[in-house]
């Protein structure tokens, strides 16, 4: 059987974050956030739970996809993700990762088609256990607000002018 055209194939577009409704509303969870409008504007219903993720399988612009949320907490993200990559057949280049940015300016969007994972530790788990950092990454800036503590500003619950800016 041939393969599929680029065109065809599958893609397995994962937004990072953390489970559970204490994160739900957090800079952090801005990868969970992207899946859920995804889902919603194409129709997809990401509720299956597979390979420590909930995923939903569907199509954007006529293209197959996968929209996952990994239920792995942050940091461990690639275990889920190279379990999906495996048990879909899809090649870690047509992974798409997507996930928040500390040193991005609020609101702003970076795309590269591959590279490093930027000192972010979920973007990190998922390089090292797929083995690769060719893979198409969102990033998502959160900066831009006075921050003490990086860890505690992208687990703290959104600000109200962040909530006006999100849509």
């Amino acid at each position: 059987m041939p393969k599929p055209s680029a065109s065809q194939s599958t893609r397995l577009i994962v937004g990072l974050g953390n489970p559970g409704p204490e994160y739900e509303n957090t800079p952090h969870n801005l990868g969970f956030l992207v899946i859920d409008r995804l889902a919603d504007r194409h129709g997809v219903r990401v509720s299956r739970k597979e390979c420590m993720a909930l995923v939903g399988a569907g199509r954007v612009k006529g293209a197959p996809v996968v929209l996952v949320k990994p239920q792995t907490y942050m940091n461990l993200s690639g275990h889920a993700v190279r379990a999906l990559l495996e048990k879909h057949s899809i090649p870690v280049e047509d992974l798409v990762l997507i996930y928040d940015d500390l040193d991005l300016p609020w609101a702003s969007i970076r795309i590269r088609a591959k590279g490093s994972a930027g000192g972010h530790h979920g973007a990190e788990s998922v390089s090292r256990c797929v083995g690769s950092t060719g893979f198409p990454r969102v990033r998502l800036g959160i900066a831009g607000f006075k921050v003490g503590d990086g860890a505690a500003f992208v687990l703290s619950p959104f600000r109200r002018v962040q909530i006006k800016d999100l849509d």
